[in-house]
């Protein structure tokens, strides 16, 4: 296996740029996930990998090998995608040793990786049906399938779970992230679903409109994000974003009609603070905010306030009795829980 280097990696349509010089470096085995909203480069940063798109200028490496300008069937990575493009007229079986077929590959081979792969992917029951008798799990397993047979150096997935339900969401990032620690393979994972990329990555680079903003692991981001567009992409609901002013004596945020004590100890700023649903509670002496909508999904509950100035607020609750819809409350919180963005520049202040 090996690992992806990226080096002032650019892509331009013409006149237009849509990758901005990425300098990423993924190492051998690592499970990397690029996330971002739609049109931020992901799937087009990808296929730059693959060679399904040209890169325009800088270096693309995979392991020691200068890829830039190879052809994707000579760079040893395999692709699964969104849709599952199984043949419908060839059996799992025929459909996951086709590749090693058209490059030659004697039949005894092909049946051993085949059965190889089938047993990783729990696919031997399934090898004699065709992709109509399987399930939409079953053909992702078997597109899955298909890239393990031709034993890549880097496994490439372009948001592979999209067509399938929630509950086979759930249980395909199972078998996801079963299949990386049995391999150890190096996999480059994109989507837009960002649980997907918290319970699955070991490195989670997210991108907007063609930059990278944060790369780091998981928890990092969630607890340490670089600036606003991070810290309110990572984490779910989405973290809180109230108009405040920092100052000596604390950080005043109107909304809350309340002044918490300063996590940076800067003169008065404009700010916007950042504050996440599951960091927040309940005050209920207080009548800063309205109860708009509460949504009880059984253990947790998540309530939806509107404060006096317009500004919305999401907080997260547990217990068998949530606020009622209408009621008026107060909230409060750790102040070391407290995030502060410029509110021009959109960065992190820290101390």
């Amino acid at each position: 296996m090996s690992g992806v280097k990226m080096n002032n990696v650019i892509k331009q349509y013409g006149e237009i740029q849509v990758i901005h010089g990425i300098d990423l470096q993924i190492k051998d085995g690592e499970f990397c996930v690029f996330v971002g909203p739609s049109g931020c480069g992901k799937s087009t940063l990808l296929r730059m990998v693959a060679g399904l798109e040209e890169t325009t200028s800088g270096q693309m490496t995979i392991g020691t090998r200068d890829v830039t300008t190879m052809d994707p069937s000579e760079r040893g990575v395999a692709m699964v995608f969104q849709t599952y493009a199984l043949y419908p007229h060839m059996t799992v079986k025929e459909n996951m040793g086709f590749g090693l077929k058209m490059n030659g590959h004697p039949k005894s081979a092909i049946e051993a990786k085949v059965a190889e792969a089938s047993g990783i992917l729990k696919l031997d029951e399934y090898l004699d049906r065709k992709p109509a008798a399987l399930s939409g799990g079953q053909r992702q397993r078997v597109s899955i399938g298909r890239a393990i047979v031709r034993g890549p150096e880097v496994f490439l997935f372009d948001e592979p779970l999209s067509n399938l339900d929630a509950e086979l969401r759930v249980e395909m990032r199972v078998e996801i992230a079963r299949l990386h620690k049995e391999i150890g393979a190096t996999m480059i994972y994109v989507t837009h679903d960002q649980v997907e990329a918290m319970t699955l990555a070991d490195k989670i680079v997210v991108l907007r409109l063609g930059r990278i903003e944060q790369v780091g692991s998981p928890l990092d981001l969630y607890r340490d994000p670089d600036n606003k567009f991070v810290a309110g992409f990572i984490g779910s609901p989405a973290m809180n974003f109230l108009d405040a002013t920092s100052g000596e004596d604390g950080v005043t945020i109107q909304a809350l009609k309340m002044t918490a004590p300063n996590p940076i100890g800067k003169t008065s700023k404009a700010v916007t603070a950042g504050l996440r649903p599951e960091h927040l509670e309940i005050d209920p002496a207080g009548d800063a905010l309205r109860v708009d909508l509460v949504e009880t999904l059984g253990g947790v509950s998540f309530a939806y306030l509107v404060s006096d100035t317009g500004e919305k607020i999401v907080i997260e609750e547990r217990g068998d009795e949530p606020v009622s819809e209408g009621q008026r409350v107060g909230l409060k919180f750790d102040a070391k829980r407290l995030y502060l963005f410029d509110a021009e520049t959109e960065q992190r202040l820290r101390a």
